[in-house]
Parts: structure tokens; sequence; C-alpha cells
């Protein structure tokens, strides 16, 4: 089955849609972003998220516990990968969270699966961060 540009600019949107929510801290539009049954593996946690309700149930915790908030997210260097009805997005992304102990700036690299269901609708499937390296690339 061929690739059309369709695919690539249904991830795209979407995950334009899951970064502009997550930017405003507007959970519902975030989450609604993620298939219920969504994975997530986050430098910053030990442990393998294995379902949306994980991850929103984590969330919920750090607003009660730190005061977590999202204050802006900028996404730049996107690509997309498709393969038939799976769309692999990665970025570079600059965030800048709140907690009761002021503002904390993260520079992460980002991969976001998303896949095609049958109504036409492209949800993510799978998020995984990782920290910007802070040395050079080097060649062997």
């Amino acid at each position: 089955m061929a690739t059309t540009p369709s695919h690539a600019d249904g991830v795209l949107q979407a995950a334009r849609t899951l970064v502009d929510a997550f930017s405003r801290h507007d959970t519902q539009a975030y989450f609604a972003a993620f298939a219920p049954e969504a994975s997530f593996i986050f430098h910053t946690y030990a442990t393998v998220l294995p379902t949306r309700a994980a991850y929103q149930a984590l969330w919920a915790e750090w607003e009660r516990a730190i005061g977590f908030r999202v204050l802006s997210c900028r996404s730049q260097d996107a690509t997309v990968q498709m393969l038939g009805e799976v769309g692999v997005f990665c970025h570079q992304v600059h965030t800048v969270v709140g907690t009761h102990d002021g503002e904390i700036a993260l520079d992460e690299r980002e991969t976001i699966v998303f896949q095609r269901y049958a109504d036409g609708q492209w949800l993510a499937v799978h998020e995984h961060l990782s920290p910007m390296p802070v040395a050079a690339e080097v060649t062997v």
C-alpha cells in the first residue's frame, strides 16, 4: 500500500494538536490525543507507563504534589516516517514547566507514534522522551 501525503499530513496535524494542548496545560485535549492503550517512556520517570490512564494518574499526582503546570512548549525540527497506518513523529521540544519551587526548562527529543484508526482519526499510541545530548556527535 502506497503512503499518500495525506497520511503524513494527518500525523503532523495530530501532533500539532497534541503539542498545542500540552503547551496550554489543556489536560482534556492533551489526553484525548492518546489512545487508551498508549504507552509512555519518560527519562524523568523510572518505569514504563503502560496506559493513558496510568499517565493521567501520574500527571494528576504531579499537579497535586508539586504544583506541576506546563507553561509553554515549543516544537522544532519535526519529521514524520510513515509505515502504512502508523506514523512515527520525531521532534525537539523546549518545555517550561512550573512547580511550587519555580520554573524548570527542559530541552528534549521526543518520538510519538501515531496509529490511524478505522474512523480516520490519528491517535498517539506511544510516546518516548529523552534529554537532548549535551555533547557533540562522535563519529566513529
